[in-house]
């Protein structure tokens, strides 16, 4: 394979906005079948239509190369894959050479297996995806989900390291009533907490509508315990946070619904089959996978710069109403959020 070409530099749309954060699904298995996320029985890409990890690494160098300063690997569950390590390791050696952070989402199912590794690759900051502490509810969301490896995983972050955020979507009828309670247990345990509204991502074979929570009446009801007061502290994503009266804990605000925040957008996602996709909200993407295989990194910069030409100016995601049942065909596991 062709090395970068350096000289070929800048990822900037159309619009004028500077993309400097590259999320990476490595896999688009999951061992847990969250209802907002994906269907009961999904049906998994193949092998020989996955890009190796070596070939992943490949295409993160090319887009440190032109400007990524931010690599967020994802899933599905990135650690379900094989090897994943090994790649946290290759992409971790731009560290202080181009790249500022490299971080990753999980379930942390796995996370207790590999959270002094991730530490040691050069990762300091991790996002787990936990929607209740309750033993039942969790394994409801989670459909039979067992939450004990995500606690212990979350254990042995800690003392690995790992700076941890806690991801939790709000769920009307669910885990609304946990909310502030998951905010404390955060608090105690050092960890920040983003609440993020359901997204309208491929047919999970649940309405929805039925379990759609504004955080805007979160806020409201948060509020009657603490103040919360707005806070300049950004992590690179769409989360905007706050501070919390009384409190250590940082809490962030992801609204896909209920305030866009596209106009500031900075994000290219990547699948793990070579797709990159210019927005969550629509199916618009080009294919680098048979280009680099074929062709190598030289094939593939013209694709990187049609992709900058496409990005939207925001994505339109509705929910109730006469809205569609998904804004794309999609699951977020195959993109990776």
């Amino acid at each position: 394979m062709n090395k970068p070409d350096l000289r070929r530099t800048g990822l900037t749309d159309a619009l004028g906005r500077r993309i400097s954060y590259l999320r990476i699904s490595v896999t688009d298995r999951c061992d847990l079948r969250c209802r907002y996320c994906m269907a009961e029985r999904m049906t998994f890409l193949p092998k020989d239509q996955v890009l190796t990890l070596e070939e992943i690494a490949l295409l993160a160098d090319l887009f440190i190369a032109r400007g990524v300063r931010k690599i967020r690997l994802t899933g599905g569950e990135p650690l379900v894959r094989r090897d994943i390590v090994d790649l946290v390791r290759r992409i971790g050696r731009h560290l202080d050479e181009g790249l500022d952070e490299l971080t990753l989402t999980t379930n942390g199912t796995r996370l207790a297996q590999h959270a002094e590794a991730l530490f040691d690759a050069g990762v300091r900051r991790i996002n787990v995806s936990l929607d209740s502490r309750d033993p039942e509810r969790f394994a409801h969301v989670t459909r039979n989900g067992d939450i004990r490896p995500v606690i212990e995983g979350l254990a042995a972050a800690k003392a690995a390291g790992l700076a941890v955020k806690i991801n939790m979507v709000a769920l009307k009828g669910i885990n609304e009533d946990e909310i502030l309670s998951m905010l404390q247990w955060c608090d105690r345990e050092g960890f920040d907490l983003t609440l993020i509204e359901t997204m309208p991502l491929g047919e999970t074979g649940e309405d929805r509508t039925d379990h759609y929570l504004p955080l805007t009446q979160v806020v409201e009801q948060l509020r009657l315990h603490h103040e919360l007061l707005p806070i300049a502290h950004r992590t690179g994503g769409p989360s905007r946070y706050h501070a919390v009266e009384g409190m250590g804990v940082r809490l962030g605000l992801i609204t896909p619904l209920t305030n866009n925040f596209c106009a500031d957008c900075n994000r290219m996602r990547m699948t793990c089959e070579g797709k990159i996709f210019m927005c969550l909200g629509h199916e618009d993407h080009v294919d680098l996978k048979t280009a680099f295989r074929e062709g190598g990194v030289d094939a593939v910069q013209p694709l990187i710069d049609r992709a900058l030409r496409l990005k939207p100016a925001s994505h339109d995601f509705r929910i109730g109403g006469n809205a569609p049942a998904a804004a794309v065909n999609r699951h977020m596991s195959v993109t990776g959020g």
